[in-house]
């Protein structure tokens, strides 16, 4: 069974503390969304009103209002620093949580969200993309699978018990609780999306420049010098002419409300 994501009040705090440097170390997530927006130009509707859901500092807003400029674009972020980065002028801003949209029911065309439903539960926040929708209106989602950060996890095995990295769920789970929540699934797609850095301490520092260090399980001591040396050999297996990786198990997902 995954573990259950990290406490709201954690990952806002994150994210939040991450907005200044997040730009700087978000190749993964700025190929995400560019993949995602491939999906979506080849869909074929017009929306009227669009929501990126979980938006961060912004970077697929500029590129929705390029691909639908008639569109009425909100966006939305739990992290109130993430929103003061925007483009100005493209989308109304929206302090709110994925898992409580502050939006009435059936407003919406599509609902836009790259890399932020895997700090969801999925049972809640999928309800609530439908709820939004319109009947016929779809969600564009690109979110993280369970692969995820494997090196790290795997090389964090030869230094203790403890859980490292956040589980995330399945593809299949996913399109379940997609179809549960009324949304059929019409396009699904995996990849593993890499970054790279020069050695551990630096891939460490940019994960966490992401916002995305919480595991849900605490606080916890800072690693012997013992754990890190062994740590870091444990990577170095790794390793590459690009340096260290780090994997992003990247699920792509177009569902539309029935």
């Amino acid at each position: 069974m995954n573990r259950p994501p990290a406490p709201k009040q954690a990952v806002r705090a994150a994210f939040d503390k991450a907005a200044d440097a997040y730009d700087a170390v978000a190749a993964v997530q700025r190929e995400a969304c560019d993949r995602l927006l491939t999906l979506v130009q080849a869909n074929g509707i017009t929306p009227r009103w669009i929501l990126d859901g979980g938006c961060g500092t912004g970077y697929a807003l500029p590129h929705l209002h390029h691909t639908f400029p008639s569109a009425q674009l909100l966006a939305l972020d739990f992290a109130p620093a993430m929103l003061r980065r925007h483009p100005p002028g493209i989308a109304l801003p929206l302090c709110g949580d994925l898992e409580h949209l502050p939006l009435a029911n059936d407003s919406l065309d599509a609902v836009w969200s790259s890399y932020a439903l895997q700090w969801c539960h999925p049972d809640k926040a999928f309800p609530e993309l439908a709820r939004v929708l319109h009947p016929g209106g779809q969600a564009w989602i690109a979110t993280l699978g369970p692969g995820t950060l494997q090196e790290l996890r795997n090389a964090f095995r030869v230094v203790d018990e403890a859980e490292h990295v956040l589980s995330f769920s399945e593809p299949d789970v996913l399109a379940a609780s997609l179809e549960t929540a009324g949304l059929r699934v019409r396009h699904h797609r995996r990849d593993t999306l890499r970054a790279w850095a020069p050695d551990l301490r630096q891939l460490l520092s940019d994960i966490k420049a992401l916002g995305a260090h919480q595991t849900g399980a605490g606080r916890r001591r800072p690693l012997t010098k013992t754990a890190w040396h062994r740590l870091s050999e444990a990577y170095e297996v790794h390793r590459s002419p690009l340096g260290l990786p780090a994997s992003y198990d990247t699920l792509w997902f177009i569902a539309e409300k029935t």
